[in-house]
């Protein structure tokens, strides 16, 4: 944009090229960061602190806006990941990525281009077993599909390193779901969705799911437990919960219908929603959520691998 010489001219021609840039960018710099830190709240952080930057930088600076503001985004991440590794080493119990509501109804069919621009939960739960610098690379390949030229320029790395870097980890997070699925699938096994599914028998299995949950019912939650399907809770140190991780098909089964377990769950109004774009179980006591149970089904969806459980106030603000 050619500016004007008169500098009130100047200002005005630059707080409109921002505003036009944080309409046009913003959801695009907070979907990077949602996927880099799996926490809705510091995403939004970084999404402020990169336009700030923008603010504050000189004409000259910012040659290319959206590649400008990738990079700022990325890596303020990297900063953040590299400091919450240490700070997870004292956080109570397990730590999950925080659940995201869904503005739209699942019903409305123009909501679906929304949701598809979500990331699926257990793809956020799969993510965490990355380090920072190989989950910037996953995410820029996998879910934006920068080339490696691209995230090597953001990174300042080099394009075989970024090649080896997403190689090495798609390779690993397949044999890691590998080994829960029981087979051996290898670099080129199947990884969760990236974005939600549009998969109509869902809301069924989430209904017989809700159901055997409810009345104990142990035959019937042992026909939709995977073969070794894994339970998480985090209340984050706030709200007691299991504090464990529970990875044998056995234990899963006596944990969802034990009589003295999870019962505050039971005391609840149980209802579907969409978080993070697909269909999942949110729990609300007089109106307020207290809880949310997101689902991971096997490949072929007949069965639920993962059972992700949030209780931890902190990280239900962004459920509606």
């Amino acid at each position: 944009m050619k500016r004007s010489e008169h500098p009130d001219q100047q200002d005005k021609e630059k707080t409109a090229e921002l505003e036009e840039w944080y309409r046009a960018y913003r959801d695009y710099a907070f979907a990077i960061a949602y996927r880099m830190l799996g926490t809705a709240a510091d995403a939004e952080d970084v999404v402020q602190d990169c336009f700030a930057a923008l603010q504050r930088a000189l004409p000259d600076e910012v040659q290319n806006a959206k590649a400008y503001i990738t990079r700022i985004t990325v890596n303020r991440c990297l900063n953040l990941l590299h400091s919450a590794r240490k700070q997870r080493e004292t956080y109570v119990g397990e730590w999950l990525p925080e659940p995201v509501g869904a503005a739209a109804a699942a019903e409305q069919p123009e909501a679906w281009a929304e949701r598809k621009s979500m990331v699926s939960y257990a793809f956020l739960v799969l993510l965490e077993r990355l380090k920072p610098v190989e989950r910037a690379v996953f995410v820029l390949r996998e879910a934006f599909q920068y080339e490696y030229k691209e995230i090597a320029e953001l990174l300042g790395l080099t394009d075989s390193n970024c090649r080896q870097l997403y190689s090495r980890s798609r390779k690993r997070l397949a044999q890691d779901l590998s080994a829960v699925e029981g087979g051996s699938s290898g670099e080129d096994g199947l990884l969760p969705p990236i974005t939600p599914t549009d998969d109509p028998s869902r809301k069924r299995m989430l209904e017989r799911f809700t159901a055997a949950f409810m009345s104990y019912d142990v035959p019937s939650m042992l026909e939709l437990l995977a073969e070794q399907p894994v339970f998480i809770s985090d209340g984050g140190g706030i709200v007691h919960t299991v504090m464990r991780p529970m990875t044998v098909r056995k234990g899963v089964l006596a944990l969802l219908t034990s009589r003295r377990i999870l019962t505050r769950l039971r005391e609840t109004e149980a209802s579907t929603a969409l978080l993070n774009g697909e269909e999942q179980l949110v729990f609300r006591r007089n109106g307020q959520t207290v809880a949310a149970l997101c689902l991971e089904f096997t490949i072929d969806g007949k069965h639920i691998r993962g059972f992700y459980l949030m209780v931890n106030p902190q990280k239900l603000g962004y459920i509606r």
